[in-house]
């Protein structure tokens, strides 16, 4: 039975003690065989209660995981990278549904070891919203926006985009325009009470200040990328536990790929999937008119789009949030290629950075 809770950081620090020496001991950059191993007993899975992320929402709601899963099937619930990274690195959970500049981080600071991206789950989703009167991006000089987290993936977005555009930011926030990491529901609140001139968010957080609170999108990430497509959440896993426990990963990518398969098939009812779970992990739904805003900017997928990722690593240098390495060998796609051919579906490329 699938179990939800918010993860504590007192829950996260004892955890990353325990998790030192296995982090120590997990896969290398080497491609681990995908066969033996043991079933797991249980899988822990981290997940944002955001519409990017709806792979993972109606997975769960709609008992798809439980269904694909002999596992038990726990879920923990986040709201940014970074702090979903600490957690699987320590052991704490065994995979995550996430964005792809923290999976670059943590694979990057690990020497390969921590990681691998197993599939896809959503394209597209993210934008810089901003307050009336900001028209232009030259408007921005010694406003503050708001991101996630510092660090994930639309705060990378963000300050590449402005270091793009001659201004200058650091990650003390500081510089030609202040960049202050803040909760995704406190943005919402600070943008209505003017504290805040805008934001770079995902779905559904565009939307509602949006919708709610009379923001402008100034940016649309689809529109700096090639065919709109660029990666907002992938589906990674913790290396050592895919050495140890493949067929448990895969019947988890299995998961993902029904998810997705559900999501695009149940169109006219996936909205209300989507806000049940929401629901139950805040307590409140959204709008009809956000759902609808929010869907019409996001594609499920099981692609990772792996082919943007040597464009992600120079974001992340460019933004000053991620140190230098290789990203080769944090694709193993083995599996969900196999749950692809066994489902007739086309398989997808690692591009070069890893198994497929």
């Amino acid at each position: 039975m699938m179990k939800t809770a918010k993860f504590t950081t007192l829950a996260l620090a004892a955890m990353m003690l325990a998790g030192c020496a296995a982090s120590a001991d997990a896969a290398t950059r080497t491609p681990a065989a995908l066969t033996g191993g043991t079933p797991a007993s249980e899988i822990r899975i981290g997940y944002f209660a955001n519409v990017t992320h709806a792979p993972a929402l109606v997975g769960l709601q709609e008992g798809i995981f439980d269904k694909d899963i002999t596992a038990k099937v726990s879920a923990e619930l986040f709201n940014a990278g970074p702090a979903t990274i600490e957690a699987l690195s320590a052991g704490a959970i065994d995979a995550a549904f996430i964005g792809p500049n923290p999976s670059i981080n943590s694979y990057i600071q690990s020497a390969g070891r921590s990681v691998r991206i197993v599939a896809g789950a959503t394209t597209g989703g993210a934008a810089l919203v901003v307050k009336s009167g900001i028209t232009k991006p030259e408007d921005l000089k010694g406003k503050t926006l708001a991101t996630p987290q510092l660090g994930n993936t639309q705060d990378v977005a963000l300050r590449n985009w402005l270091a793009g555009r001659g201004f200058k930011t650091d990650t003390t926030g500081g510089g030609d325009v202040k960049i202050t990491p803040t909760d995704n529901a406190q943005t919402l609140a600070l943008f209505r009470q003017g504290k805040i001139d805008g934001a770079w968010l995902p779905e559904p957080w565009v939307s509602r200040l949006v919708e709610e609170a009379g923001a402008t999108v100034l940016v649309d990430e689809a529109d700096l990328w090639k065919n709109g497509a660029f990666p907002t959440t992938v589906l990674l896993v913790n290396a050592e536990f895919l050495a140890k426990h493949p067929q448990t990963v895969k019947q988890l990518v299995q998961g993902d790929v029904d998810a997705i398969a559900w999501l695009n098939e149940n169109k006219s009812t996936a909205a209300n999937a989507i806000n049940e779970k929401l629901k139950a992990d805040s307590g409140k739904g959204l709008s009809d008119a956000v759902l609808r805003r929010s869907l019409e900017h996001v594609t499920f997928s099981a692609d990772p789009q792996a082919q943007t990722y040597t464009q992600l690593v120079q974001h992340g240098l460019r933004a000053g949030t991620q140190k230098r390495g290789s990203v080769d060998g944090l694709f193993d796609l083995r599996l969900l290629n196999e749950v692809l051919k066994a489902d007739g579906d086309k398989t997808v490329s690692a591009h070069g950075l890893g198994e497929q």
